[in-house]
């Protein structure tokens, strides 16, 4: 797949880029999109939410009124769920959310992510750049540039640029990762994935093997 190469004002360069079909051409495999984004989100989950059950509610253990004669149900604690103030039946617990999944079927995800954005033609290639200072407003200037201040966007580099990145953090509908970064999640939560040139080789080393 040939995509052409854009500079940062978004002006063809006269280049194209050679996408491998191996990475950005196969048929996409839903269900591996599914568990990868599924352990993505999961992964985020910090797992310490907690609710009292009624042996550690603090509260009088006496009988609060008599077993029999009332016309109601027994009850023999304040603390019981049934009444205000007391304990939650099976209440959440601390827990680990994550999971594992091999490391085939997280490149067969990727794969799958990338093959959907070039098909929705979401996917620009553009040279390689920097900053000389950490400016946001460099970084904002190269989204209007590029039609892409009103879009979620994903910048892919080759490797960390520190003027780059941090030029962008303070943007939400932004990002910018390097290609070992990469995940099916912030592919699929792009509405447009910006591959900077020197991305492309790592890109489809790490996804061919």
């Amino acid at each position: 797949m040939k995509v052409a190469v854009v500079d940062i004002n978004g002006k063809e360069t006269g280049r194209k880029a050679d996408l491998s079909d191996a990475v950005f051409g196969v048929e996409p495999n839903d269900h591996a999109v599914y568990l990868d984004v599924k352990q993505y989100l999961a992964n985020q989950r910090q797992g310490t939410h907690k609710a009292k059950e009624r042996a550690e509610i603090v509260g009088s253990t006496r009988k609060i009124k008599k077993q029999k004669g009332t016309g109601t149900a027994r009850a023999g604690s304040i603390k019981s769920p049934i009444f205000k103030g007391g304990g939650r039946i099976f209440g959440p617990r601390p827990r680990n959310y994550s999971f594992k999944l091999n490391k085939n079927l997280k490149r067969l995800a990727r794969r799958s992510a990338l093959s959907i954005k070039a098909n929705d033609k979401a996917i620009m290639v553009v040279e390689d750049f920097n900053f000389d200072t950490i400016k946001t407003k460099n970084f904002t200037s190269v989204l209007k540039s590029l039609g892409l201040d009103s879009k979620k966007s994903l910048f892919v580099l080759g490797e960390s640029n520190n003027n780059v990145y941090l030029s962008s953090r303070n943007l939400k509908g932004s990002e910018v990762i390097t290609a070992s970064e990469l995940s099916t999640y912030k592919i699929l939560n792009a509405n447009s994935v910006v591959l900077l040139e020197g991305s492309l080789k790592g890109i489809e080393a790490n996804l061919s093997k």
